[in-house]
């Protein structure tokens, strides 16, 4: 005899062998014990979980020769005829391949036909969901007001395109999908009546990849034994699963916490060349690190786990990454996923995520010890027994005695709207500005601008220097907005101040304003000197000292003079 598939050869032929459905079997075999049959039944579910195997047994059942029984006996000539498929009364139709509503009117036209070897006549029509409209509105009239000897089993994968005018008419079953657990016992029971060889880790690593599809579990395992030599070893269901090995995936992890960014890419290589897919390898990483947070979280619930086994390895990395780092690790792997599906270099995403991974910061927080942690708490406890000493020796006291004037003087401050610039600082540099060191800044300023991040270049785009000391430059912007966000970024001032000091080696004090304080600014310095030498406001002494004042600041080159 030919060979057969192991998902053929083991197909279920009791209610008790339908494995992880407990909630149909046990509904289905009360139903048959009262003699409850109805006339109609939905059976729903993910693919491989039991459905068309249910269908056949509870056409066993109501055709049995030693029925009212919750279990077919498989011995009397109905059973071996319903399995053998000889016996036509039960029909085995398939929606996929026969959706037009001619081959359904051929089907319901033998319906008011009494059975001629059994008792009922069984319909189960498979992929249901794929008949035309014109298909469910022939069979909706039938599927309503049946003959008693006629019983309809539909079985779906897709029950929301079936019409709620069908669905109505059915008593529904949902099948769920199988758990690994139940998976890998229903395999061992193979696997022994058989004879072969196995790992329980590679039944283990098979049952994870059928996820939750008892089909494709022993499509699996028949590949994996055909596969093997002797013994069906965790590397053979590797292979045939396509799965990463959880020692290449801890291997990758150590190197995430490490930040060995050389390790993580050597190892993402040795993966590609031995011809692992990509997107099977985001995937099977993302779950090694939900499996890490679900233990950590809950280290009885095993069975929750999808992806890993539980070694000692597994188990120290898991205690060294943090909560923070896991849940930032998920989103970027998850983003890297979705990036893949839409290009034809995943290669290139995966390396970029690769190194993202090995460059991520864990909060500071989540890297005290434990004694670390103590000593900053018993600091805080020191500091609040010193400030309760203050206020007990008198503190609340000096803070009343305090001018009323220099208690409002930071909420006038704080109430002013708008950028405020250094006006102290910018008259200093004014007393002591240089046309030299002016003209040093701008012959850098372009080049300086250079070196900048584009983020930063933009903030200049309207910015200029007009004037310079030997240690400090005033920088006008255009619009003020500009100038709060340029000045209130310390890493952006500390990076221009850096950049010149590499470029004209002086160290440069940043100060900016905008361009309209900048007139006033300068407008009322020039007033002070002034007056400060005893100078009438309008002489024309005045007027020689405005424009010596900006040739000095600008250039003479830059300076015309018109009556």
């Amino acid at each position: 005899m030919a060979y057969q598939a192991l998902y053929r050869v083991w197909r279920p032929q009791t209610f008790i062998d339908v494995v992880g459905q407990e909630h149909v079997t046990q509904t289905l075999q009360n139903a048959l014990l009262q003699q409850k049959i109805s006339h109609a039944y939905l059976f729903n579910g993910p693919r491989g979980t039991g459905k068309t195997s249910a269908a056949k047994i509870l056409a066993k059942a109501v055709n049995c020769e030693r029925s009212p029984v919750s279990e077919p006996c498989n011995e009397c000539d109905a059973c071996k005829g319903i399995t053998n498929g000889t016996i036509s009364d039960v029909l085995e139709f398939d929606a996929a391949s026969n959706s037009r509503v001619e081959e359904m009117r051929d089907v319901l036209d033998k319906v008011k036909f009494a059975p001629t070897s059994v008792n009922f006549k069984v319909y189960i029509i498979d992929e249901v969901h794929m008949l035309s409209i014109s298909a469910f509105n022939a069979l909706l009239k039938t599927l309503e007001e049946p003959p008693r000897h006629v019983i309809f089993i539909l079985a779906t994968t897709e029950p929301h395109k079936i019409p709620l005018t069908i669905i109505s008419r059915c008593q529904r079953f949902d099948f769920r999908r199988i758990t690994a657990q139940s998976i890998v016992n229903r395999m061992k029971l193979i696997v022994d009546e058989t004879g072969v060889d196995c790992e329980e880790d590679a039944l283990k690593m098979i049952a994870r990849a059928a996820e939750g599809g008892m089909r494709d579990a022993l499509s699996l395992l028949d590949q994996a034994i055909s596969f093997s030599q002797e013994r069906v070893t965790v590397e053979d269901a590797l292979t045939v699963t396509g799965s990463v090995s959880q020692g290449f995936l801890n291997k990758l992890a150590k190197a995430v916490i490490e930040k060995d960014v050389a390790s993580g890419l050597g190892a993402l290589e040795e993966l590609l060349f031995h011809g692992k897919d990509p997107a099977r390898f985001i995937e099977d990483f993302i779950l090694f690190y939900r499996d890490m947070l679900l233990y950590k979280t809950a280290p009885n619930l095993e069975e929750s786990l999808d992806r890993v086994l539980l070694d000692e390895e597994f188990r120290q990395l898991a205690e060294a990454v943090p909560y923070d780092q896991i849940y930032q690790l998920i989103e970027l792997l998850n983003k890297t996923q979705q990036d893949m599906r839409w290009t034809n270099h995943p290669r290139i995403f995966l390396e970029v995520a690769i190194v993202k991974l090995c460059q991520t910061e864990v909060r500071q927080i989540e890297q005290m010890s434990s004694g670390q942690l103590s000593q900053l708490v018993a600091k805080i406890e020191q500091l609040e027994h010193e400030l309760q000493q203050l206020k007990a020796n008198g503190l609340t006291g000096v803070q009343e005695n305090v001018p009323q004037a220099a208690v409002q003087k930071p909420a006038q401050r704080s109430s002013r709207k708008g950028f405020q610039p250094a006006v102290g600082r910018i008259n200093e540099v004014l007393k002591n500005a240089t046309k030299n060191e002016l003209n040093q800044i701008k012959s850098k300023w372009g080049e300086m601008r250079a070196r900048l991040m584009k983020s930063q270049a933009a903030l200049l785009n309207e910015a200029e220097p007009v004037a310079a000391s030997a240690n400090a430059f005033i920088l006008k912007f255009k619009h003020e907005i500009h100038c709060q966000m340029a000045m209130d970024n310390n890493r952006f001032v500390e990076t221009v101040s850096l950049t010149l000091q590499e470029l004209t080696g002086n160290r440069y004090l940043v100060l900016g304003v905008p361009e309209e304080q900048w007139l006033s600014i300068r407008e009322n310095f020039l007033s002070t000197q002034h007056h400060a030498e005893g100078e009438v406001p309008g002489s024309k002494h005045e007027e020689e000292l405005h424009i010596a004042e900006a040739k000095n600041l600008f250039g003479a080159e830059f300076v015309e003079i018109i009556d």
